[in-house]
């Protein structure tokens, strides 16, 4: 471990041992003046540093970026879900696809469950109701496969589902409630979630699952198309969604993403509705619908071309 590995990990203590100095200084005036200087500087040169020095995640070696410009090749394997979805925060319009590499996360990409045929939509972002609990979206509890045979890392799906952050009122709020969480670990941005070990130093990340639906235990040997958990909308999250990304490490603090590109469907634009087949269905050979955002035409039998490029280049922060 690193020591800047170390010192980020140590962020929440260094925050509550700032806020709890604060506290002090405003019960009992004067409560830290007799704490020398360099003590306090101390403190405040480790917080700074575990704040702003980049992680792992964030650089890319000079050697590396010398001899490699652009991004590693795409690894194939399996979608983490079947049924209608829409890609959202997607890799296939820009890198890294959610505005930063930390966490590993340059080549990552949001899934929200739109609803089939005959059942109730999906809900809208609007004023009102200003938030939703997470029945009322399709995507929760949906489960989440394994999209490869591999080894389970870890797992974590203690935190709770919090109510849908999907109106403006609530997005304010849901911003405020993000800088809180980008000061502790990444457990806290992540939420509940669940690590494989694919082989050949990929690792596959879900994020955001739903509390205690953990369906595998840290060790097991899982199949492709296995169900390990469901949605959820647990840490940084505005409603029930799979957060998914690959990474060249099981620690997200470290890791530095890998484009991956689904077999039959590719990598979904932003906003495309796309259908995932059931695993084993034998329908994975471009069986996916796929419709651009605010389409409204439906093409059920649409076929995604596989020939899509699996290596896309860097687009920039």
């Amino acid at each position: 471990m690193s020591l800047i590995h170390a010192l980020k990990q140590a962020r929440p203590y260094y925050y509550g041992l700032l806020a709890l100095l604060i506290v002090l200084d405003l019960v009992w005036l004067d409560a830290v003046r007799d704490v020398p200087l360099w003590v306090i500087g101390l403190v405040v040169a480790s917080g700074l540093a575990a704040e702003f020095l980049p992680a792992r995640s964030q650089r890319r070696p000079r050697a590396e970026r010398r001899e490699n410009p652009g991004e590693p090749p795409a690894a194939e394997v399996e979608p983490p879900v079947s049924g209608r979805w829409r890609a959202l925060n997607s890799p296939a319009d820009k890198v890294p696809s959610h505005g930063t590499r930390v966490y590993g996360q340059s080549h990552a990409i949001d899934l929200v469950r739109e609803a089939e045929p005959g059942e109730r939509a999906r809900p809208g972002f609007g004023w009102w109701p200003v938030v939703r609990r997470n029945q009322d979206f399709p995507a929760f509890g949906e489960p989440v496969l394994a999209v490869a045979d591999g080894t389970v890392v870890r797992v974590r799906d203690g935190r709770r589902d919090h109510l849908s952050r999907t109106s403006w009122p609530a997005l304010l709020y849901f911003f405020a409630e993000a800088m809180v969480r980008g000061c502790g670990t990444p457990a806290a941005v992540v939420g509940n979630h669940v690590v494989l070990d694919l082989g050949d130093g990929t690792y596959a990340l879900y994020a955001h699952l739903r509390r205690r639906s953990a369906a595998v235990r840290e060790g097991d040997r899982v199949s492709a198309g296995q169900r390990l958990a469901g949605t959820g909308n647990s840490g940084n999250s505005t409603e029930p969604h799979l957060h998914f990304q690959l990474m060249d490490r099981p620690d997200p603090l470290e890791a530095r993403g890998i484009p991956f590109h689904w077999r039959g469907i590719g990598v979904p634009a932003n906003g495309e509705v796309f259908t995932a087949p059931e695993p084993g269905s034998g329908g994975g050979s471009g069986a996916g619908e796929s419709a651009s955002e605010g389409a409204s035409r439906e093409n059920a039998a649409a076929t995604r071309p596989a020939t899509r490029p699996a290596t896309r280049p860097a687009t920039g922060p």
